[in-house]
């Protein structure tokens, strides 16, 4: 299996996020390589359909898929939760939905893109 995380220079979250992929994968005893992926211009955006940092990818696909969308550019992501939205260090936290697993189907619905990195 080989997990990525896409994140841009920066990102307040992704090294948290990070951290909770190698604790998930170490309680499942599961084989995989983790890689960071920085993604730090709108091309690079673009070019990997990055809806947002951090995005956490399972052999190539997004554990929570966004909308298809006509920009693709830098931002922060946000993560749909049970009663609001949140980032990868609220309820959560990305990865622990869905049972703390990182094979299981995605949720049913996520909310992402760009957002004013100056907050």
């Amino acid at each position: 299996m080989k997990i990525e995380i896409l994140y841009f220079d920066g990102c307040p979250t992704y090294l948290e996020a990070e951290q909770t992929v190698r604790e998930v994968v170490a309680e499942q005893g599961t084989e995989a390589g983790v890689a960071l992926v920085a993604v730090n211009t709108d091309e690079e955006a673009e070019r990997l359909r990055f809806p947002g940092s951090p995005t956490i990818r399972v052999d190539g696909r997004d554990l929570f898929p966004v909308p298809d969308r006509d920009v693709w550019a830098l931002g922060c992501r946000t993560y749909a939760t049970p009663g609001n939205l949140a980032t990868m260090s609220g309820p959560h936290g990305g990865t622990e939905a869905g049972g703390k697993t990182l094979v299981a189907e995605p949720p049913p619905v996520a909310a992402s893109g760009p957002a004013d990195r100056s907050r």
